[in-house]
């Protein structure tokens, strides 16, 4: 009797795990128990049977200077990661996301498993900066699963067989999503203006991040006392932003992950870290603002490989700043507040920005099946592949 088919699914970050998760469950929805995982994430892969070794929020860092200060403990987590890839002799290995992390565990284990397939599950964003991974990944693993249309060019130039699978932040299923209920439980009236603040999921993204938006916010509150305030803490930073929040001298309350979607359809404008969730809040149809501040250091050394025209994905696929980005040096309180203030103050801009970020998601793919299932169409592509090419060598 032949043994369920093994697949080690590596990710190191909260958005990976999601990834992982979703990809876990659709190849179980195919195979069953013919189909077993092992590897690394978070809770949400432990969940869909996926026994993490280690805890990998020490690993979910961003910025060259970050990376630097991590590298003693990214270095052991590869080294972690490729042994137990050698431990349990999987029939693929999925790489999710986190190009730092990844990157190194793909070399690491071709080097001792180099008949097993490597599959990357989201390349680097190579439209946007340093180029040159499109290349270094195509030499690193055997099969890209990339989100969007735009990035496969990238990839195949450089030989890397790709499939589009789409980004799961486009399918979020928002039905249960409640505004008025949630500004009903809330004590927020039908009327008022909301500000929905979005600091980030990365404990990095939240230190530099929420000192900025807590003085802009205050700025907007001078100017309109009745501006309600509520703050997205996401999973791996709950702790983080609901201590940083408790500690504003004006009222904000604190939105769980569970609330967070009903946040966004209840939001009149967002002011949003840039990340996946500029696409979740397009897709609530609220209008933002984004931004993102690196370390000064770690952006003087990274600004050289910027090649892309914009960091928000939706702006990028329409080619035009649909929403308004202030990153770095730009992103100041007032700034933030002149851009978020302009749109609490004006319905017809608001209207019209939703009406464009949404058209913009159009451009990415909004249609188009659920990535997880496409995701493990390809996997188990690449496998069988794999197998037949390995048959007809021998």
């Amino acid at each position: 009797m032949s043994r369920p088919l093994k697949i080690m699914l590596v990710a190191a970050e909260a958005s990976g795990d999601a990834l992982g998760a979703g990809l876990a469950h659709a190849l179980k929805a195919r195979l069953g128990p013919e189909v077993v995982f092992v590897g690394v994430g978070g809770s949400k892969m432990a969940e869909a049977g996926v026994d993490s070794p280690f805890d990998i929020t020490d690993l979910s860092v961003l910025g060259w200077l970050e990376g630097l200060k991590a590298y003693g403990v990214v270095r052991r987590r590869v080294a972690d990661t490729a042994a137990l890839a050698v431990a349990e002799q999987p029939d693929a290995v999925v790489l999710i996301d986190s190009w730092g992390f990844t990157i190194r565990v793909a070399k690491a284990i071709r080097a001792i498993l180099p008949d097993v397939p490597l599959i990357k599950y989201v390349g680097p964003q190579v439209w946007a900066s340093r180029p040159g991974r499109a290349r270094t990944l195509a030499g690193s693993v055997d099969h890209l699963l990339a989100l969007y249309a735009f990035d496969a060019p990238w990839f195949e130039r450089e030989g890397l067989a790709t499939t589009v699978v789409g980004s799961q932040a486009l399918h979020v299923d928002m039905s249960g999503a409640d505004a008025a209920a949630f500004r009903a439980s809330r004590g927020i009236a039908a009327d008022a203006p909301l500000l929905l603040v979005l600091p980030g999921s990365r404990p990095s993204e939240v230190r530099l991040m929420t000192p900025v938006y807590e003085a802009a916010v205050a700025r907007l509150k001078q100017a309109d006392p009745t501006l309600e305030v509520a703050v997205v803490a996401a999973g791996t930073v709950a702790d983080d932003v609901t201590a940083r929040v408790a500690a504003w001298p004006f009222r904000a309350q604190v939105v769980s992950e569970a609330d967070k979607y009903s946040a966004m359809k209840a939001a009149t404008v967002a002011l949003a870290t840039s990340g996946t969730v500029s696409t979740e809040l397009a897709l609530a149809g609220a209008p933002m603002v984004i931004s993102y501040r690196f370390q000064p250091l770690s952006y003087a050394i990274m600004k050289p490989f910027f090649t892309g025209k914009y960091a928000t994905l939706f702006n990028h696929a329409a080619g035009e700043e649909i929403a308004p980005e202030l990153i770095q040096n730009d992103a100041t309180p007032g700034k933030l507040a002149e851009a978020v203030g302009g749109l609490l103050a004006d319905p017809e801009a608001r209207t019209h920005q939703a009406a464009r970020q949404t058209a913009a998601l159009d451009l990415m793919g909004r249609e188009g099946r659920d990535p997880s299932e496409i995701a493990a169409d390809a996997v188990l592509r690449v496998i069988v592949e794999g197998r037949n090419g390995a048959a007809q060598a021998g």
